[in-house]
């Protein structure tokens, strides 16, 4: 049994490597009025980060069991608020971040609001390409759900996951990488607009990411591990979109779905292409 100063290190360890940097990327302005970043799509401070998560989901498996089973304590699960809140943060990722993206980029475009288009196209997509990545692993990792034994943390069976579906998917967790996509995409595009804005929004986003996590935890679908790994590819999925885009400013995806206007033509209606990327509006 460990003690209680034991279980108070790991939980402030963890939760400590679970908060990412902030972003302090290097920008320069261009005509388009969007910063575009100057900083190589992946640097030594990524690799840092991502040594960060690593070593917190590492760190994690021999607790894995004991966070299980405090969480599933009859105390706790009886707590009615816990379970609702739980309910919410569940349906807040998964599928509120989708619904959520989405339209917020079909009122951006709607309205001609380009900042709100842009924040909705690239959160969605860092949470589908996420969501591509988490599947992967998912399916490759074949790792026991905690629901069917919270005394079996370790029980990993290579491609288990492909053949017998979402019993056998723990690590990571979707639902997470959801939340940390959507939480990187919103602080890393806001930070461009409003560089002061991120010491209030990051804590609020990635604040309500990892809630999302400990839910996934106290409903007993997902290991501590499992929410540590998914935090750490939405987190770089959200940041990477974002960087991409405003670093590639003529990419193909922005081009189409941010520069694309429905207009009316001889015969009807038709889509125009603007042959420089879209503005901000200010």
């Amino acid at each position: 049994m460990l003690s209680r100063s034991t279980r108070l290190r790991a939980l402030l360890l963890a939760s400590a490597l679970l908060a990412p940097a902030l972003p302090a990327q290097q920008t320069t302005p261009d005509t388009t009025g969007v910063k575009r970043s100057s900083d190589p799509l992946f640097t030594s401070r990524d690799a840092w980060i991502a040594g960060g998560f690593v070593v917190t989901t590492v760190l994690l498996f021999p607790l894995d069991k004991h966070f299980a089973q405090t969480l599933q304590d009859p105390h706790n699960q009886s707590n009615r608020f816990f379970h609702h809140q739980a309910t919410n943060f569940r349906l807040i990722a998964q599928p509120g971040a989708v619904l959520i993206g989405g339209s917020m980029y079909a009122v951006g475009r709607l309205a001609h609001v380009q900042r709100m288009a842009d924040l909705g196209l690239h959160g969605t997509e860092a949470i589908l390409v996420g969501t591509v990545v988490t599947g992967v692993i998912k399916g490759a990792a074949g790792r026991a759900r905690p629901y069917l034994g919270t005394d079996k943390p370790h029980d990993f069976k290579l491609g288990r996951g492909f053949q017998k579906g979402g019993d056998y998917s723990s690590f990571p967790s979707g639902h997470t990488l959801a939340g940390f996509a959507a939480a990187s995409a919103v602080t890393a595009e806001t930070h461009r607009w409003w560089p002061n804005s991120t010491w209030y929004i990051a804590p609020v986003m990635y604040g309500g990411a990892s809630l999302i996590g400990l839910s996934r935890m106290y409903n007993n679908k997902h290991w501590a591990s499992d929410v540590a790994m998914g935090a750490l590819i939405g987190t770089f999925s959200g940041r990477k979109v974002v960087q991409y885009h405003h670093s590639h400013p003529r990419n193909r995806i922005d081009r189409w779905l941010l520069g694309a206007s429905i207009v009316p033509t001889d015969n009807g209606w038709g889509l125009a292409f603007s042959a420089t990327p879209p503005t901000v509006i200010r």
